[in-house]
């Protein structure tokens, strides 16, 4: 017989996965960060195998797994988040009680938050592509 997984068995377990790949990401950013030369010296250094470019991918890798994880936390928590909200918004509506979002409306300014999230990331990271400058010769 299978058993099911609950609800805070399930938020316990991430959380910690969460913890654990912030400590990860923290140490692995010291590291580049404080322990290896700037990347323009630390052509030949390596630790533990890995030289500066290997570890700036392992922070890169790390981070992205944070992010994906973030979400994941985000999306379980949704409906309480969108409580909160709601709650906050009907207080301050003084008196006019505004009405409950069903499941679906949820839903869809979760999925238009990450739209709007996603599309000022990409402007940032366009405008970013667009004016870096080269070095002179």
């Amino acid at each position: 017989m299978t058993k099911k997984l609950s609800k805070t068995t399930i938020n316990f377990w991430l959380d910690t996965f969460l913890l654990c790949v912030f400590l990860v990401l923290c140490c692995v950013s010291v590291i580049v960060r404080y322990v290896f030369p700037p990347a323009t010296d630390s052509a030949d250094w390596s630790l533990w195998g890995l030289d500066y470019l290997a570890w700036a991918d392992v922070q890169f890798f790390t981070l992205c797994l944070l992010a994906g994880s973030v979400l994941l936390h985000v999306m379980l928590h949704w409906t309480w988040v969108c409580g909160v909200i709601g709650n906050w918004t009907r207080k301050s509506h003084s008196g006019a009680a505004a009405p409950k979002q069903d499941n679906g409306s949820r839903t869809l300014w979760g999925v238009g938050l990450l739209i709007a999230i996603f599309n000022l990331l990409g402007l940032v990271i366009a405008a970013a592509s667009l004016m870096i400058r080269e070095p002179l010769p």
